[in-house]
């Protein structure tokens, strides 16, 4: 049965590769109608060993992007795909443009293969807060994919929520803040790069790592077109990023999303003052209750996935923010690709 909550041409389902479930992810939210995340297996019409995920992208483009602008989120369940070099046909089978993770990026990762890289390497054991991949960049990829090659023992849950709900409870919550948050032009980030990579910290890159250079001049020039300044320390750098908006208006739906880092102020042995870590444009300190208040309207409107091995998710970087829960038992890896 395919669901008729995303309001599909019935001919072009019935004649997709892809079944839509409505009923294997108990945690899916329905927002005006639409599910999110939107869950698609085999079409169980056509025998099994034929249903190859690649080549249901391929004839199924259209289709998928209309539904990933409706829902934001797609999760692939129950195809073949069990390595790295499985993961990397299904992007490319996408049609979507690479974005090389290179300079800009904090969070350490490893390319695996082609387009394909591990997730955030931090210790497994910590929780990474809910945020779209490399806002402060000038540059940042407009989706993502995420596969899973080895199942979660437990914990480890992928976390995803929509900003534009986000934007709307958090104007409920803190008028004041989210006008001021316009009015004085965005928000400044403040975070220092060690010359070494920090890999106990989700965001522990290297200036040299982050900037693919070990040439201070080279690391300001590669800092300025991505919009950041530079202030150097003694063994580290102190890198300015913004004023940025903390804001998208999308013209197509014609609302706002919450588009910032406000809940994304990570501490590690080089940042241990979270309060300076973003601040109002004019430099003043954000209300103190701001940032709690966000991660617990996170937790509230997300859903937490559960990762199967197999599992393929694709997310619309510019409207879904995503988040990396504790794990608790080992085993897990999880890889991710970006797209422009």
């Amino acid at each position: 049965m395919t669901s008729k909550h995303t309001h599909l041409d019935s001919n072009m389902a019935e004649q997709s590769l892809f079944h839509e479930a409505v009923d294997l992810l108990p945690p899916q939210k329905s927002y005006n109608g639409i599910l999110f995340p939107i869950v698609l297996t085999p079409n169980p019409k056509i025998p099994q060993p034929f249903v190859e995920l690649t080549e249901a992208i391929k004839a199924n483009r259209a289709w998928l992007d209309s539904l990933l602008h409706q829902s934001g989120a797609i999760l692939f369940r129950g195809f073949s795909v069990s390595s790295a070099s499985d993961f990397n046909d299904v992007v490319e089978s996408s049609g979507y443009e690479d974005l090389c993770y290179g300079v800009g990026g904090a969070a350490s990762r490893t390319k695996v293969v082609g387009r394909v890289y591990t997730a955030n390497e931090a210790p497994p054991h910590q929780n990474i807060p809910f945020h779209h991949e490399m806002i402060h960049s000038s540059v940042f990829p407009s989706k993502l994919f995420f596969f899973c090659e080895v199942e979660p023992g437990k914990g480890g849950e992928t976390c995803i929520a929509l900003s534009h709900v986000i934007y709307k409870r958090m104007e409920q919550k803190h008028p004041k803040f989210v006008k001021e948050m316009e009015e004085e032009e965005g928000l400044i980030y403040t975070r220092v790069l060690g010359d070494e990579s920090d890999h106990s910290s989700p965001v522990g890159r290297s200036w040299k790592d982050v900037f693919m250079t070990d040439d201070k001049t080279i690391a300001e020039e590669r800092a300025a077109k991505l919009g950041m300044k530079l202030e150097w320390m003694e063994g580290a750098v102190k890198a300015i990023i913004g004023p940025k908006p903390g804001f998208r208006y999308d013209e197509v739906k014609k609302h706002k999303i919450w588009f910032n880092g406000v809940v994304g102020r990570f501490e590690d042995k080089l940042n241990n003052d979270p309060a300076n870590a973003v601040v109002f444009g004019d430099g003043k300190p954000l209300p103190s209750d701001v940032s709690d208040d966000c991660a617990k309207i996170f937790d509230e409107e997300c859903v937490a996935l559960q990762w199967r091995k197999g599992d393929v998710l694709l997310l619309d970087n510019l409207a879904v923010v995503h988040s990396r829960r504790p794990l608790i038992t080992l085993p897990r890896r999880v890889l991710a690709s970006f797209c422009k």
